[in-house]
């Protein structure tokens, strides 16, 4: 394991995150973006599978997508156990014990031999999944100069977003060519690969002070702080909404292409999934442009959200091409907004940054839960017009709070 290089020297010569260019802050980038991959991968391979999916077990639509949502229900409810064992034993030995547990579980889901035991899988895949986002960003602003945070922030995002789109693309055409078992196994393989390279690529910690026995009372008091922080409280409703919205459009939108007008095969619709790309390149965009902006993160933020508003409305249209610049567009708009977001989250927070991210990632999943789930019900009752005024509402909700609540320029306090 790679130690990296000593860092830039803090108040009293305390560690204070790899500078950038050096062999530490490169071992950081590398090693959570491989988690990244493997986390993502997994998490939503379903995802491209679930006409097939659908078809095979005889569900609806959305039944089929509760096979996301247990999974993102799962991380959602491990996040903020999984920050409290970070700050007793450290953050990379948490992510080392989380990644590896995922793997296993990942393994045995093809061998669902129905729903209930598919869902309980699924469940337990996402919450071993938990310890990788509810830890990887307060081990990144730990080990990463504060000057770079921000760039550092959107590459770990941009392996979330190619991880998500390995797991869709890799899944949807081997499914429709064998069956989804076989393109949900590939998926795991490939994860189990990427979790090998985070394991030899992130260098230990050196900014982190262990809480040792950090009383309950204690852990409650800081989540609690970071509840009633109205900035925070505004990002993890970013996170809620934007990413429901998101998963809402993903969800369905295979459904979508394979009715008419489209009519597309599963195989050639997946291909969309392509548009991830679109997110890979903004996040990291978003955090340089973040970084460079006068105006700090909110005016980025809010044109990001922007973005997936217009991207949203090009996906009404009833040709493809309209369709795929619609979905590269609401993409791009919201990697960016999540790398922003998730980035900024850790830095408002004066104590408590692991419970801080935690709790972003709690909205955060519970939205894919949740809203990602019941956009299912508008499609089914109202075809691909209501799903996208549902997503929409939600769009305009966060950029309202957006607006109101988070100040530009601003990297701590209350």
């Amino acid at each position: 394991m790679p130690d990296g290089v000593p860092g830039v020297p803090g108040v009293g010569g305390r560690f204070s995150g790899h500078p950038r260019g050096s062999r530490g802050y490169r071992g950081v980038l590398v090693g959570l973006a491989a988690a990244g991959v493997a986390t993502f991968a997994q998490l939503y391979s379903l995802q491209g599978v679930l006409p097939e999916l659908s078809a095979d077990l005889g569900i609806s639509a959305s039944s089929a997508a509760l096979t996301v949502s247990a999974a993102t229900l799962g991380l959602a409810v491990t996040v903020i156990p999984w920050s409290a064992a970070a700050d007793r034993f450290g953050r990379l030995p948490v992510m080392r014990t989380a990644i590896l547990a995922a793997v296993i579980l990942g393994l045995a889901v093809p061998f669902s031999p129905g729903l209930p035991v598919l869902l309980g899988l699924r469940f337990l895949e996402g919450a071993a999944l938990g310890g990788i986002p509810a830890v990887a960003l307060a081990y990144l602003s730990e080990e990463v100069s504060r000057l770079h945070a921000a760039v550092a922030a959107g590459t770990y995002v941009s392996g979330t977003t190619v991880g998500g789109l390995l797991g869709r693309i890799l899944a949807a055409p081997l499914a429709e060519l064998v069956n989804w078992r076989v393109g949900v196994a590939s998926v795991s393989l490939l994860a189990a690969g990427a979790a090998a390279v985070f394991m030899l690529t992130a260098p230990r910690q050196r900014g982190f002070v262990p809480a040792r026995g950090i009383p309950g009372d204690r852990l409650a008091a800081r989540l609690a702080a970071n509840l009633r922080s109205r900035r925070l409280l505004a990002l993890y409703l970013q996170g809620f909404l934007l990413m429901g919205g998101f998963v809402a459009v993903y969800n369905y939108l295979g459904f979508r292409l394979g009715e008419a007008p489209f009519g597309l095969p599963q195989s050639l619709a997946s291909s969309l999934f392509l548009a991830y790309l679109a997110g890979t390149w903004s996040s990291r965009a978003a955090g340089t442009l973040a970084a460079r902006a006068r105006g700090g993160r909110k005016p980025v933020l809010l044109l990001s959200i922007a973005a997936m508003g217009a991207g949203l409305a090009l996906t009404l249209a009833e040709n493809l091409p309209a369709v795929i610049a619609g979905l590269l567009v609401f993409t791009a708009g919201f990697f960016a907004a999540h790398s922003i977001a998730s980035g900024w989250t850790p830095l408002l927070a004066a104590k408590g940054r692991a419970q801080a991210s935690s709790l972003y990632n709690l909205f955060y999943y519970t939205g894919s839960s949740l809203l990602g789930w019941a956009g299912g019900h508008y499609f089914q009752q109202g075809g691909w017009t209501s799903l996208v005024l549902f997503v929409g509402v939600l769009l305009l909700a966060s950029a309202l709070i957006a607006a109101l609540v988070l100040r530009s320029n601003d990297d701590g306090g209350r």
